[in-house]
């Protein structure tokens, strides 16, 4: 990613309405030039139509959005420095690999020659230079996507605009190409804004993730601190699995709090700026900080309901009450096969020091 701090896409106050409905409600963050940056959200959030407003195919109905420094409102889609691959591809299937990457080159002015030099320079780039002249039928998923790929990359965009590119390929392909995408990402320089509704991929690719949620921006931050540190319950429930628990909060002493569950139980964790003794929060504690020893000696005690295999992990269920249940994720290892309990068997469950995370709302 850039070090020079250079923004490339600037997004003022955006506000997007269609009649009544407001489908963006005043997002304003920055995207760096070099920046492999994900817009993450469930369906109807509003990150597409944030992508179709910088990409010129929606108009801002408030706000300003600027590229590097210019505000780009004015300027209709071919004209902006900006190019887009969608979800389908959108390839010509009577034209060749090396033809539908060159089209665009071509209605842009260039000569025929200086386009086909040009796509088979990005074709190389994608590793498909073996399949230019053949047609888009005859590749696979995972090809037709990286010729949708070069095509969008062979003018030379600053910015490039990924609407959920990977989603119709199966998961083995998807992980693959998440790693080829960060990777091309890297060596062309060009600010990437990735659009995706799953969770791990957002985490596996970007350099900085921005959490929507009904047309709201919840959170911006880097991977681990959307994961380790989210901001409020949307974040800590959408973001991988997590246990939520309603928590009074005790005592707050600098950094450190202390938490009393309905339970009675009472939980240790770090302090958040504006929490206060006597406030009814929220606390989330991802499953993989826990793990389970035999009775006597954890913050709660409880008993194992069931284990469930999940091939790299085994998630196990472990009631503390009758309101109050954990899940707890131990790794599928002779080392973590030493913290699996057979269902019925009375366990501690300990919290790994800083686990227990409190949230804003």
């Amino acid at each position: 990613m850039a070090t020079d701090g250079t923004i490339a896409i600037d997004v003022r106050d955006a506000v997007k309405r269609y009649g009544d409905f407001t489908a963006l409600k005043r997002i304003s963050l920055s995207i760096r030039d070099n920046e492999f940056f994900t817009l993450l959200g469930p369906s109807g959030c509003g990150k597409t139509t944030l992508l179709r407003m910088i990409a010129g195919f929606e108009d801002v109905t408030e706000g300003a959005i600027f590229l590097f420094g210019d505000e780009i409102e004015t300027l209709p889609p071919h004209k902006r420095p900006i190019n887009t691959v969608f979800q389908d591809y959108a390839l010509f299937p009577h034209m060749t690999v090396i033809d539908n990457v060159g089209f665009g080159l071509e209605m842009r002015g260039k000569s025929k020659s200086d386009a086909r030099k040009r796509a088979g320079e990005v074709l190389e780039m994608v590793q498909l230079s073996q399949f230019a002249n053949r047609k888009p039928a005859q590749l696979s998923g995972g090809q037709q996507q990286r010729v949708a790929l070069a095509r969008a990359l062979a003018p030379q965009p600053k910015v490039l605009l990924l609407d959920e590119p990977l989603s119709a390929l199966d998961l083995k392909l998807r992980k693959a190409m998440q790693i080829e995408l960060k990777h091309l990402q890297r060596d062309t320089g060009i600010t990437f804004i990735f659009v995706t509704h799953d969770q791990e991929e957002a985490l596996t690719m970007s350099d900085r993730i921005a959490v929507m949620s009904s047309g709201e921006l919840q959170q911006l931050g880097d991977a681990r601190d959307i994961y380790e540190r989210p901001r409020n319950m949307f974040v800590a429930d959408f973001i991988g699995d997590t246990n939520l628990l309603s928590v009074t909060v005790n005592r707050v002493e600098g950094q450190s709090a202390t938490c009393r569950l309905a339970s009675g139980h009472q939980i240790a964790c770090d302090a958040v700026e504006g929490i206060a003794p006597g406030a009814y929060v929220h606390m989330s504690i991802r499953p993989e900080r826990l793990y389970l020893s035999e009775p006597g000696d954890g913050y709660l005690s409880g008993t194992v309901l069931e284990n469930i295999f999940v091939g790299t992990d085994i998630t196990t269920i472990v009631e503390i009450s009758p309101d109050l249940r954990l899940t707890v994720r131990t790794s599928n290892s002779d080392r973590g096969a030493q913290g699996i309990f057979a269902p019925g068997t009375a366990v501690a469950v300990h919290l790994e020091q800083g686990a227990g995370r409190l949230l804003a709302d």
